[in-house]
């Protein structure tokens, strides 16, 4: 009782504040979607928090959710989505398109076409975010701004038909200054502006950016999605 009790306050206290930043930023709550992170949680937490109404997840490794698949379509109601939010290496992409609804870290041409190959032999139209790096850390991965990489990618999307881009994702940089992460954030919203009017065969109406530590930046500067584990179900267990 004590863990559903601790989850259904943190879900309260996380939507007013959800719901502040969104006034603050004259937006409607509708407009932006909460992710859950389930990453190293049991099947168990990822089924309260879909009984709670939550209908997005987001788990970061293919293995790792392989693993709960078994109990998990039948403990979560048909209507949730499972997004992979972790790197994916093209090897893995034949998989993560077969149990994943839609894969957010597109990062590569080389992914993309692998991605729609194996969603071509599936028979299924696999939607795509392009993660994008504002980041100096070597940890993070994406695609430059300005790369010749992003470039043939998106020249190329148009006829990859078994993928649908929706928009742009991003992580910001460990900084414990807010005015960095606005700046990342900012400079997504900017990107996915100019992409729009270059490409207008893609999609990119969502932008997926803020976590747990800055999701409030994130609604303020255009966010439509946030990524939420931490504020949601307390510091993660340690992956086995």
């Amino acid at each position: 009782m004590d863990v559903v009790s601790s989850f259904a306050e943190n879900l309260s206290r996380l939507e007013n504040r959800i719901a502040t930043a969104c006034r603050r930023a004259g937006r409607s709550r509708s407009q932006v979607r909460l992710m859950a992170v389930t990453k190293t949680h049991p099947t168990e937490v990822i089924a309260e928090a879909a009984a709670a109404g939550i209908t997005l997840f987001g788990e970061n490794r293919v293995q790792e959710f392989e693993a709960k698949v078994p109990r998990l379509r039948s403990l979560i109601p048909s209507p949730a989505e499972i997004h992979l939010i972790g790197h994916l290496q093209s090897n893995k992409s034949a998989r993560a398109a077969e149990l994943f609804d839609a894969i957010d870290t597109v990062d590569s041409l080389r992914l993309a076409e692998r991605l729609h190959e194996a969603a071509a032999r599936l028979d299924k139209t696999l939607p795509i975010l392009l993660e994008i790096k504002l980041s100096p850390e070597s940890t993070k991965s994406g695609l430059a701004p300005d790369s010749a990489e992003l470039l043939a990618l998106l020249e190329r999307l148009p006829d990859l038909k078994h993928l649908s881009v929706r928009g742009l994702m991003t992580i910001a940089p460990l900084d414990e200054n807010p005015r960095t992460a606005r700046t990342c954030f900012r400079q997504l919203r900017q990107l996915r502006d100019r992409l729009v009017v270059a490409n207008p065969l893609l999609d990119f109406s969502q932008l997926s950016m803020g976590m747990s530590g800055d999701f409030e930046i994130g609604i303020e500067e255009g966010s439509t999605i946030i990524r939420i584990g931490t504020a949601l179900f307390g510091d993660r267990p340690r992956a086995r």
